[in-house]
C-alpha cells in the first residue's frame, strides 16, 4: 500500500569501529541504492540507560554522523536525520503508549537482558522500559517496509507488527466503511473488481496467502486509486479496517564475522576495538600486539589457526590464497606471528585510507554535515507528519 522504504538508526555511543562497519554500515551501502532509506541518530534511545549523564550525546552524535559519510552512507541516496530533530516521534510514542499493553513490553526479551548486563544502573524506569515503544514509532512513523536487524532485534520488529495491528483494529473505524470500501472496489473496473472480489474471499475464507498476495499486487498496480481508496481496499481485503500504520518486515542481516582484538565481541568497553577512522601507527599496533594461539610460545613453535584470534580476521580481510599461506606457515611454524599480521594490517589501512579521504571535508567544514543533517531532518519531518495526520484524525485529535 505504501512505498518499500528501508529505516534504521543507531544510538551516538561515541566513535564508530570496525565492528559497526561490518556489522551494519555496509549492509546500509549496500541498501541506500536499492531502496529509498532513511538513518537516524537514535539520541533519545541513548538516555534510556544515560540519563544521568548526557553530556557526550552531541558531541558522539556528530562524530557518529561523520563515520557513517566516511563509511560511504550517500547523503544524495539516503536520508540522514537525528531523532530528536523530528518530534514526531515523540508524539507517535506517547499515543501508542495509550493502547499498548504493558506486558507487551514487560515480555521483550532484551528486557530482562539488558537489565543483567547493565545491573550497575538504575534502570528501574519507563525510558527503559518503553525503549521498544519508541523503537515502534521510529520505524511506524515512516511506514517502513523492512528493518534490517539482527537475530536479536527480531521480536522488536514483531513487537512494532503487532503494535500496528492493534491501532488499526481499534482506530481504523471509518463511518461507512464498508459502503466506500465497494465504492472503491467499482474504481478498478470490472475485470479487476471481479478479480479483487474472488481473491478477497479465498484469503478470507481459506487463508491463502497467494490469493492475498496477487490481491495487494493488483492494487499496487492500480493508477487510477485515490490514496484513501488504496488504504480502504487494502483494509477491506485482510477484513479489517482502514490500515494507518503499515507492518514492518525484518530484513535480517549477517552478524558481523570480524571479532574484537582478542577475539571477543569488538566493544570500545572491552578495550579490544579498531576505530573506523584509526591512525595508521595506532592500527598497526594494535594488530601486532594481537594475542596468539598460546601454543606458539616461541617462533618455531607450530600453532593453529582456529585458535588464533588473528585467524578470525584474516576470514574478513584476507584471499584465499594468502589464507592458505596463512594456515600452512602457522601449522609447519614457517611464518612467525608477525609475519601472519601483516596482510590484516595492510588490508585494514587499505579500507581505511578511503574513510579518511571521505571524513577531511566534514572534519575541515562541520557546516557541511549540519546541512546534510538539516536537509535529512527536514525530509524526515514531512513524512513523519503526513502519517500524524492520520493518526490524529484516526484518534480524534485532528484540529483545524
Amino acid at each position: 500500500m505504501y512505498p518499500d522504504r528501508v529505516v534504521s538508526g543507531m544510538r551516538p555511543t561515541g566513535a564508530l569501529h570496525l565492528g559497526h562497519y561490518h556489522g551494519a554500515l555496509k549492509n546500509w551501502i549496500r541498501l541506500q541504492s536499492e531502496l529509498p532509506c532513511l538513518f537516524f541518530v537514535a539520541d533519545w534511545h541513548a538516555l534510556t540507560t544515560h540519563y544521568d549523564d548526557p553530556s557526550q550525546i552531541e558531541t558522539n552524535t556528530w562524530d557518529m554522523l561523520i563515520d557513517w559519510l566516511a563509511s560511504g552512507v550517500d547523503p544524495s541516496q539516503a536520508t540522514l536525520f537525528i531523532q530528536s530533530k523530528v518530534p514526531e516521534h515523540a508524539e507517535l510514542h506517547l499515543l501508542l503508549s495509550m493502547a499498548t499493553p504493558l506486558g507487551w513490553l514487560e515480555r521483550v526479551p532484551t528486557y530482562k537482558d539488558q537489565q543483567e548486563k547493565l545491573s550497575d544502573r538504575d534502570l528501574a524506569t519507563y525510558g527503559f522500559l518503553g525503549y521498544p515503544l519508541l523503537q515502534a514509532a521510529d520505524v511506524l512513523i515512516y511506514r517502513a517496509s523492512q528493518v534490517p536487524v539482527g537475530d536479536d532485534q527480531v521480536p522488536h520488529i514483531e513487537m512494532m507488527r503487532e503494535i500496528a495491528r492493534r491501532f488499526n483494529h481499534l482506530y481504523g473505524k471509518e463511518k461507512g466503511f464498508e459502503e466506500k470500501a465497494q465504492e472503491a472496489v467499482k474504481k478498478l473496473g470490472s475485470k479487476r473488481a471481479k478479480l479483487y472480489n474472488e481473491l478477497r474471499t479465498e484469503f478470507q475464507q481459506q487463508g491463502s496467502e497467494d490469493a492475498l498476495g496477487q490481491a495487494k499486487a493488483m492494487l499496487d498496480d492500480a493508477q487510477n486509486l485515490s490514496m484513501i481508496d488504496r488504504e480502504r481496499l487494502f483494509g477491506f481485503l485482510e477484513g479489517s479496517r482502514k490500515l494507518i500504520l503499515s507492518e514492518p518486515q525484518a530484513l535480517l542481516t549477517e552478524a558481523s564475522r570480524l571479532p574484537g582484538l582478542d577475539g571477543q565481541k569488538m566493544s570500545k568497553s572491552y578495550g579490544n576495538a579498531i576505530a573506523l577512522r584509526e591512525d595508521k601507527d595506532v592500527v598497526t599496533k594494535k594488530v601486532r600486539t594481537m594475542p596468539t594461539d598460546p601454543a606458539r610460545v616461541r617462533r618455531t613453535d607450530p600453532g593453529d589457526p582456529d585458535k588464533c584470534p588473528v585467524w578470525q580476521f584474516h576470514l574478513v580481510y584476507s584471499d584465499d590464497a594468502t589464507r592458505q599461506w596463512v594456515t600452512k606457515g602457522c601449522r609447519s611454524a614457517g611464518i612467525g606471528c608477525l609475519e601472519c599480521k601483516q596482510p590484516v594490517i595492510d588490508a585494514i589501512i587499505k579500507e581505511q585510507e578511503p574513510m579518511h579521504e571521505r571524513a577531511q571535508q566534514y572534519l575541515d567544514d562541520p557546516s557541511l554535515v549540519r546541512a546534510i543533517v538539516a536537509d535529512g531532518c527536514d525530509h524526515a519531518r514531512k513524512l513523519a507528519q503526513d502519517t500524524m495526520r492520520d493518526v490524529r484524525e484516526a484518534m480524534g485529535l485532528s484540529y483545524s
